[in-house]
């Protein structure tokens, strides 16, 4: 087991609405993703003997969101081994191994929220009318304060 250091996933993932924003790694920015997802035809499948629900899970995850990144970045064979490994993980007899490889891939990819954090990827709001607004629910819990709006504006006394 590996002792000690900075590891990729150690510490709290990014926030993009941080106080303190002049960090090195913020640097690049934020990418908003389309709700809607990505809306091109799927790519082939680059592995061989395709199975199918291989090519179901292929697929449905090239119509995400993170699908445009995967594109842009050329992801499609790291994309499809983990539609083959989940596959597999799902199967009549899992292996172990099979099921922490989906999870590091669901990470990596952008699959889970902290894994869209750390790549710096957001989903934009959805543009439904009918959805309720979280203001709007008679349950909805009171704003917490920010440090931010904790803050007060001193007035200076330059006269004495």
């Amino acid at each position: 087991m590996p002792r000690g250091g900075a590891r990729a996933t150690s510490g709290p993932a990014p926030d993009p609405n941080a106080l303190r924003r002049a960090r090195k790694s913020d640097a690049a920015g934020w990418r908003t993703l389309p709700a809607e997802g990505r809306t091109a035809p799927t790519p082939e499948f680059p592995l061989e003997d395709v199975q199918p629900r291989e090519w179901d899970l292929w697929r449905e995850l090239w119509t995400r969101p993170q699908a445009i990144m995967w594109e842009e970045n050329g992801l499609a064979f790291e994309v499809a081994l983990f539609a083959r490994t989940l596959a597999r993980a799902e199967g009549h007899k899992p292996r172990t191994e099979d099921a922490k490889l989906a999870r590091q891939y669901l990470e990596s990819l952008g699959l889970t929220a902290p894994g869209m954090a750390r790549l710096r990827w957001k989903i934009a709001p959805t543009n439904e009318d009918d959805s309720p607004t979280p203001t709007s629910s008679p349950k909805a819990s009171p704003r917490r304060r920010s440090a931010r709006d904790r803050l007060k504006v001193v007035p200076h006394d330059s006269g004495t």
